[in-house]
């Protein structure tokens, strides 16, 4: 089960799913000593759903599993209503995985790779070549499409990951980290081309990544993985808890004014990483104490005040109830 935070045991939750996509029993797999995923017991919904988890949490594992790539060492897991390590082909056939991994071909264009992964997912030649045309040009590479991939930028490389994922149409893609090593321009790309998809396609698209803000911007379902256990699977869209933190963007030295905060009494304030725009400050559980302490330190410190808004329950909220604010000292909040 999920390890005890400050002394305290957290609820697992899972939320009840209709007609799910994906299911899990008891899912367990392990290395040797080491235990990538434990128990794990799971119904994923269609839509857009986030893979959420710090770095080594078990999600790529997850993954491997669930796309009959790997044997389980207990449990059972089906995909669109197949066993997925008895019938991984006829998963594999109806599903689309983008890897976090470096995998494509140098000395090959584009077009052909991608063409190749279309004909390996049985379309014909012609048919093949043709769809392979039109993801490219889904994804921003039609100009490009003839070029040797050895040439191409980390953000384009992440493209042509993504175009032969989806080349083959398929009911639901798994993207493994599609925004690593993307500067903030090349981020924004990716998750524009993930919206597209889910939303313009009708593919469920299941969304790997320790980044919340990724996360929250795409996707309405969650599942938190943490060190190979389920924290917490449920909607992201459903009934927030108004008032639960008042977010303040200013124009100025964000860590200056969150000390000065601190000496007013407001001991839960912190930045949080936008990666681009103003600084934006989080106060969880805002007072009416806080308000006035925000414009105070406004004045004394001569910054402007962007925005004061409060917000509803976050993602950030959620990850913090199932995995403990000392996650998000490390790499899995805002891209850090």
């Amino acid at each position: 089960m999920v390890q005890a935070i400050a002394g305290i045991e957290p609820d697992v939750t899972s939320q009840p799913v209709d007609d799910p996509i994906v299911r899990t029993v008891d899912l367990t797999k392990r290395f040797g000593s080491l235990t990538a995923l434990n128990q794990i017991d799971l119904a994923i919904p269609r839509g857009a759903i986030g893979l959420l988890g710090p770095n080594g949490a078990g999600k790529t594992t997850l993954i491997r599993l669930l796309l009959g790539l790997a044997k389980p060492t207990s449990g059972s897991a089906e995909v669109l209503g197949f066993n997925a390590f008895t019938q991984g082909i006829e998963v594999r056939e109806r599903v689309g995985y983008m890897p976090e991994a470096e995998c494509l071909p140098s000395n090959a264009t584009a077009a052909d790779f991608v063409g190749h992964m279309a004909e390996m997912s049985g379309l014909p030649k012609t048919a093949a070549r043709q769809r392979a045309a039109d993801v490219l040009y889904l994804v921003g590479l039609d100009e490009e499409r003839y070029r040797l991939i050895k040439g191409f930028s980390t953000g384009m490389k992440q493209r042509v990951k993504l175009a032969q994922a989806i080349v083959h149409d398929p009911t639901l893609v798994f993207l493994d980290e599609p925004t690593a090593g993307l500067d903030p321009p090349g981020r924004d790309t990716m998750l524009e081309l993930v919206e597209r998809i889910h939303t313009m396609m009708g593919m469920t698209v299941v969304l790997s990544s320790h980044i919340l803000e990724d996360i929250e911007r795409v996707c309405d379902y969650v599942v938190i993985i943490n060190n190979g256990e389920l924290a917490l699977a449920q909607s992201i869209g459903g009934t927030p808890v108004e008032g639960a933190q008042l977010s303040v963007q200013i124009d100025g030295n964000a860590k200056q004014f969150i000390q000065r905060l601190e000496a007013l009494g407001i001991d839960n304030a912190r930045l949080r990483d936008r990666m681009t725009g103003h600084p934006e400050i989080m106060i969880r559980h805002p007072s009416d104490k806080a308000y006035d302490a925000v414009r105070d330190t406004a004045v004394e410190l001569d910054v402007a005040l962007v925005s004061m808004t409060g917000r509803t329950r976050s993602l950030e909220d959620l990850y913090l109830q199932a995995v403990g604010a000392e996650a998000l000292d490390g790499d899995s909040y805002g891209g850090v």
